[in-house]
């Protein structure tokens, strides 16, 4: 009827059709036609224009008046414009006013959806108003079915290329008519579709029925299918001692006479049967951590089918440390190793972060082996997730062209108190790097003792160039340090207290060979370091406490430079030692 949208309400059952254009200006005029649609007249309803948001009839349909609601502008209140036709018709309609009208199609038949019905409507030349009583339906019958009161049942469809309502429907490719539903039980009938079915609120009656001659089958023993085994829970990682929950469910076959093997992974086994009818779920607890399997297998005479679900029970992470040899040399292979409490082998994800690397490196093992191409400092960073427990640690690893390294052994007696933890590792570091530096006057920084995990134990001297100094003095400057280093352990000039009345002496035990020079060539040097022992009191080397497979070392930092102190010279060093 119009080119554009229109906000459109019908008054007095259709009796007044009112349109007004669905805009974003303002308008002031309606249009209405009382002859349905077919011309339309103009009303002005306002005499300054608003925006019009929609139309209100008042009640209903069945009265001549209506509202239109809007604003003046967007920043205005409401506008309430009233519209009443009433004034414009003089009369009641009476009988004469009316007249019959049969409901068609567009292929003009006049039977749709199985019934025929007639209405009664104004005729156009009457101008009154039909009023709260009017009633439009006169008559209706039911018409006798024929083909077009039918489509194609489910999984069928009409033949090709027509496909018109005359043609006949057959089943898809994937379809099997006869199929028994999924609900059938042994024992009881279902009937097969003929590939037909009424239109839904069809109320035809006799003529064509397409649905008869059903074929009646008798359901037959189904074999399991769509088996399929959950969590309650939703997680497939639990701690041990954590209870879960099983559930097991079905999607089609035989219910009722089908058995269900369970196994749980850890010993337990059981046989149920109607166990997905019921829905009762299977509670377990796990108390030792592992990967479990858990299977279960429907079984009938018909056939079987099986689910599978892995679960991990593992303890939640209690600590992390990353072990990382604090110097390396550029591009040389170094090895970082990610040591957790308790451990979880093949439970344990690690991700490896190196720099400002945004994207990780997953491992499922716990090292890594990597280059490092530019010098500097680099933080590498590691996250060990085991369920729903992360814990992370960072080091910095210093990156150099040159640098010396010298191995250092100690005597068999130290391995007695190693706790073989990095707390203890690094104490004995500093210590040594601390002693070294203020003997031989070499600046701390530029020396750095690494004890290396296990036994027996042993550790690296790495003595770093300055960065201050022209690199043709370095080599000069390293010789010196070198010698110097050397002297002091051939003096055994380094030396140190435990608390407890142990006397810890260096020296070196080999002074003819070379050192191990970092990216600047030369020869190798080991310098063996002597740690002699005299045990003469009864104490304890270092205080640690015993944890499940590991032992955690628990000497207070505070206390370190009251147990560790460079004597003036050994006799009353001795002597101390004596009177303690």
């Amino acid at each position: 009827v119009f080119e554009e949208e229109h906000h459109i309400l019908y008054l007095d059952h259709g009796g007044v059709i009112v349109a007004i254009k669905d805009t974003s200006i303002p308008l002031k005029i309606l249009k209405f036609s009382v002859d349905e649609g077919q011309t339309w007249s103009i009303h002005n309803f306002t005499s300054t224009s608003v925006f019009v948001d929609g139309l209100l009839s008042e009640p209903g349909d069945e009265t001549l008046v209506m509202t239109v609601f809007g604003h003046i502008s967007y920043r205005s209140d409401w506008e309430l414009v009233k519209v009443d036709f009433r004034p414009s018709f003089p009369r009641e309609c009476t009988d004469d006013d009316y007249e019959s009208w049969e409901l068609t199609n567009l292929q003009g038949d006049r039977c749709i959806m199985g019934q025929q019905r007639s209405f009664r409507k104004r005729k156009i030349s009457s101008w009154c108003i039909k009023g709260r009583s009017f009633t439009s339906a006169l008559t209706s019958t039911v018409c006798e079915c024929v083909n077009a009161d039918f489509l194609c049942d489910y999984g069928f469809e009409r033949s090709a290329p027509l496909k018109s309502e005359s043609s006949k429907c057959f089943a898809d490719f994937w379809f099997h008519p006869e199929a028994p539903p999924e609900d059938c039980v042994l024992g009881q009938a279902y009937t097969s579709s003929t590939g037909y079915r009424k239109v839904i609120s069809n109320v035809c009656e006799g003529g064509v029925d397409l649905q008869q001659n059903l074929a009646q089958h008798m359901c037959p023993l189904i074999a399991p299918k769509g088996l399929q085994i959950s969590i309650r829970e939703e997680s497939l990682a639990v701690k041990p001692g954590e209870d879960i929950t099983f559930i097991v469910r079905q999607e089609q076959g035989d219910i009722l006479n089908t058995k269900y093997q369970v196994d749980l992974g850890d010993g337990f086994k059981a046989i149920y049967v109607n166990l997905t009818m019921t829905g009762e779920p299977i509670r377990h607890r796990y108390e030792n951590p592992g990967i479990y399997r858990v299977s279960v297998k429907a079984e009938n005479v018909a056939g079987h089918d099986e689910a599978v679900v892995f679960v991990q029970v593992n303890s939640p992470l209690q600590a992390l440390n990353l072990e990382v040899v604090p110097v390396v040399g550029r591009n040389q292979e170094v090895n970082l190793t990610a040591i957790i409490l308790p451990k979880n082998p093949n439970l344990t994800v690690f991700y490896w972060w190196i720099g400002n690397n945004l994207q990780p490196l997953l491992t499922l093992d716990n090292f890594l082996v990597t280059k490092f191409a530019d010098t500097g400092d680099i933080r590498v960073t590691v996250q060990a997730s085991c369920g729903s427990s992360m814990l992370q640690d960072s080091k910095v690893v210093h990156i150099f062209d040159h640098f010396h390294v010298l191995p250092l052994k100690f005597t068999k007696h130290l391995d007695m108190y190693n706790p073989d933890i990095p707390e203890w590792r690094e104490d004995i570091g500093r210590v040594v790097t601390r002693l070294l530096a203020k003997e031989t006057n070499i600046p701390e920084e530029t020396l750095m003792t690494v004890v290396k995990p296990g036994l027996p134990t042993t550790a690296d001297l790495h003595v770093l160039l300055p960065a201050n100094q022209p690199k043709r003095k370095r080599s000069v400057t390293s010789d010196k340090r070198i010698a110097a280093i050397k002297q002091a352990l051939n003096a055994h000039n380094i030396s140190f207290f435990l608390r407890g009345g142990y006397w810890v002496l260096v020296t070196l035990a080999d002074s003819s060979s070379d050192s191990q020079r970092i990216g600047g060539g030369g020869g190798y040097w080991a310098i063996v370091v002597l740690f002699v022992i005299c045990l003469v009191a009864v104490g304890a080397f270092i205080l640690y406490k015993k944890l499940p497979g590991r032992n955690v070392y628990a000497q207070m930092h505070n206390e370190k430079e009251q147990e560790m102190t460079s004597p003036v010279n050994h006799s009353e060093d001795t002597q101390n030692i004596i009177q303690g």
